[in-house]
């Protein structure tokens, strides 16, 4: 995609449909022009006023400054009112359809993309993108219409000052614009970045502190982050000095045009031939105008800082989903094909896949069978495309080859129905921060409190949610508050709650004391076994022999013992 092209589906997203934004951008557009003219028609009538005509002469210039007066505060707050309520009215649409667009990616789609990066980018860089229609469109549509009938209106009144303040209009246009991208070097897409490697550092410092600090790196890693964000910090106050010097320049150029209309107008009013107050309100539309054309610049400056947004949003919600993941459906699964009657049999032929942008499979030609009821371990060194078939097994990732479930094809099911069959108990569990009883009802909310104190105990947590309470007692935040053995066991008990045929875990024992570990996965398997499951054992540790009923072992992505 060209760089033209990035973020232009966030960008058309980001715009407010309907009238409200007509209507936001017409007064704007009105306000301005109120603006012009009411510094105009002042300068007309204090002029004309110091000739002393009869009173008469005066009331209609009179009605109107106060009618420009009036009608360029109403219509700034009409302006501001339907603007900022259309933008925050689409930023929830925008919003909507980010999450959408996450759910048909996430997990296997997001790539390297950090959770404080991934966080920046949905709340910071989604936020910016309201700036699309109050602080670019907007301004840039009142500049062009005041300017053009300031111009027409300046006409009427002599030619060549016309000419002067078109110049003089063009010149601000191209000066300030220069000026900002110029001076501008490091792009606001690279302080963007900056500013998600931030986020990211400081949410895996909290998440880790002990590790830090029981190494003594927390000082080198706290000042790496000081550094960074000073960058961040520089970066953000060059951009404040560019827009103040802009502000500047526009200022210079407006004066330039005041004193250029003076010099080509004070002939004409000297020899009775341009009418002095009609030449005084000549001069005066440049002191209003320049105010309206400064926020072009400005608006410039702004339009980067949202298309930097944009791109940054569109690389991890991407409008079409990237080649090797698979997409969400529009329609939900039929709730026929989400009960599952009993064992369901696993068989790859094949299986090949592919992560989006890679040069060679992480899987590369697995068949296998999965029978029900029996206990298989994937043994093999990291890197060897242990989880990236899990993946492919729970559909996050799509896939060559075939790969069926009770002889129906899986590419042929609808997502959610395969994860009804295929159940991911995932190396570091996700624990909600609710209590116990939220924890398992996720898994199936008509579950009653026997229920759950029941597949507790099968787990092995029945003793300790007395000990801590009941259902009740919360876990923490991110399971604060439980061991890695017992995020397993509540991740278990979800699963066999939701009834999988077929249990997929994917290291249980990695963040576990090895004595503790062994322990929970005789658990965890004799636990699923008794209830019929079908159990595969992703690990890169060997596993007790007498657990399991087959041990298959992968390597570069192929599987070594069919």
């Amino acid at each position: 995609m060209s760089r033209q092209g990035r973020g232009a589906s966030v960008l058309r997203l980001a715009m407010p449909r309907g009238s409200g934004p007509a209507k936001a951008v017409a007064a704007g557009a009105l306000s301005a022009v109120c603006a012009v003219a009411l510094l105009a028609a002042s300068g007309y009538l204090i002029t004309r006023a110091a000739e002393h005509p009869p009173i008469l002469y005066l009331t209609l210039v009179i009605v109107g400054v106060r009618a420009f007066a009036l009608g360029r505060a109403t219509l700034r707050y009409v302006d501001r009112l339907a603007g900022h309520d259309a933008s925050f009215r689409q930023l929830a649409v925008v919003r909507t359809e980010m999450y959408r667009r996450l759910a048909s990616v996430a997990p296997a789609g997001l790539g390297s993309t950090g959770r404080g990066d991934l966080m920046t980018r949905l709340v910071t860089d989604t936020d910016r993108l309201q700036d699309l229609p109050i602080r670019v469109v907007g301004p840039l549509v009142s500049a062009g219409v005041v300017a053009v009938l300031s111009v027409v209106a300046v006409a009427f009144v002599s030619v060549p000052a016309a000419l002067v303040l078109l110049l003089a209009l063009t010149v601000a246009a191209l000066l300030g614009s220069v000026v900002t991208l110029s001076i501008a070097k490091r792009s606001d897409r690279e302080t963007a970045a900056d500013r998600g490697r931030v986020a990211d550092l400081v949410l895996d410092t909290v998440r880790t502190l002990d590790v830090f600090a029981a190494y003594g790196t927390l000082d080198e890693r706290l000042g790496h982050i000081a550094r960074l964000d000073t960058a961040v910090t520089r970066a953000v106050r060059r951009r404040g000095a560019v827009e103040s010097l802009v502000g500047a320049l526009v200022g210079l150029v407006g004066g330039a045009a005041v004193v250029g209309i003076l010099a080509v107008g004070a002939p004409a009013v000297v020899s009775g031939a341009l009418d002095g107050p009609l030449w005084a309100l000549a001069v005066f539309v440049p002191l209003a105008l320049f105010e309206v054309i400064g926020g072009v610049p400005l608006a410039v400056l702004t339009f980067r800082r949202v298309r930097a947004a944009a791109e940054r949003v569109e690389q991890v919600v991407p409008t079409e989903v990237p080649e090797g993941i698979v997409p969400e459906p529009d329609q939900d699964a039929d709730p026929a094909d989400l009960a599952v009657p009993g064992p369901v049999t696993v068989a790859l032929r094949d299986l090949t896949v592919r992560w989006p942008g890679a040069a060679e499979p992480a899987v590369d030609g697995v068949s296998l069978d999965l029978l029900p009821g029996e206990v298989v371990v994937l043994e093999g060194p990291s890197g060897a495309g242990k989880s990236t078939l899990v993946d492919a097994l729970v559909r996050f990732v799509d896939h060559r080859g075939s790969y069926t479930l009770d002889g129906v094809e899986a590419k042929d099911m609808h997502p959610d129905a395969v994860r009804a069959r295929i159940g991911l108990i995932e190396q570091d569990p996700f624990v909600f921060d609710q209590s116990v009883r939220q924890n398992l009802l996720f898994a199936r909310e008509s579950a009653t409190d026997d229920d759950l104190l029941a597949v507790l105990d099968r787990v092995g947590l029945g003793e300790w949610v007395v000990r801590r309470g009941g259902l009740d007692a919360s876990v923490g935040e991110r399971g604060g508050l439980v061991s890695g053995g017992q995020a397993h066991r509540l991740a278990l008990a979800r699963a066999l709650l939701h009834a999988f045929p077929v249990l997929v875990l994917d290291e249980p024992t990695a963040d576990i004391d090895p004595d503790l570990g062994d322990a929970v996965l005789r658990d965890l398997v004799t636990t699923a076994r008794a209830a019929g499951r079908t159990v595969v054992i992703v690990s890169h540790v060997p596993v007790a022999p007498d657990l399991v009923d087959r041990t298959l072992r992968m390597r570069d992505g192929r599987l070594l013992d069919p």
